[in-house]
Parts: structure tokens; sequence; C-alpha cells
């Protein structure tokens, strides 16, 4: 049975562990067959822009970019925040291959439609 896994990302670059932990485990779910995204929120929005990953490594971790790119080729979705990514200044314009802008609506459909969520705090 393949589930919806929304897993929220709040982090970016000011803590590599914690931007990249939800892409980690989002990544091993779009592997194993699920229907993965990332929710970035607040700072993490940064991550789904153009070289917004650049840089960002955690020890043990993988390469932010690197991870980025695999999941979105394993059919993930990177979903940022609309209401986080106005006041930053964030457009369609400005966005990395695989992400998208999305508003609290069609968040709150997808949960209520069934999806989990998974938050690294």
């Amino acid at each position: 049975m393949t589930e919806k896994l929304i897993f929220n990302c709040t982090f970016g670059r000011d803590d590599p562990e914690r931007a990249t932990l939800p892409f980690v485990a989002a990544n091993v779910a779009a592997v194993a067959g699920q229907e993965a995204i990332v929710l970035c929120t607040i700072d993490a929005v940064h991550l789904g822009t153009l070289d917004g990953t650049d840089g960002i490594e955690a020890p043990g971790l993988p390469k932010l970019c690197e991870l980025f790119a695999e999941f979105i080729g394993n059919n993930g979705k990177v979903w940022l925040c609309g209401a986080c990514t106005k006041p930053r200044g964030i457009t369609e314009s400005r966005l990395a291959d695989g992400a998208a802008i999305v508003g609290a609506a069609k968040i709150v459909e997808e949960v209520a439609a069934g999806a989990r969520t998974i938050a690294f705090a």
C-alpha cells in the first residue's frame, strides 16, 4: 500500500544536520515506493531555491545538494510554505527544479485526505 508522507523541515543553512535529516528520511520513503514530500517551512524555504542547498553538509550525512537531486530523481516533491516564502522574497522564478510553493489550504487538504506527517524538531 502506497502512502503519502509529508516530512516537515524547518531548518536551513544554520543547522545542516536538521536541514538534511528530513531529506534522508523522505528519500528512503521515495525509494521504497511511497509518495514522499518534504514540506519546507520557516528558514528551510531557502533550501528549495536555486543553489539553496549548496555547501550544506553535516558530518556523517550526504551533501544536501546531492541528496536533494537524488530525492527529486526518485519522484520526491519539495513544497515550500507560501506564507514563509513571501516575507523572504522567494518567488517561483527562484525555485530549484522539483520545488513548488504551496499554500496552507493544499497542505491541510492532503493531511485531511490521509497523508501522514513526520516532523523533525
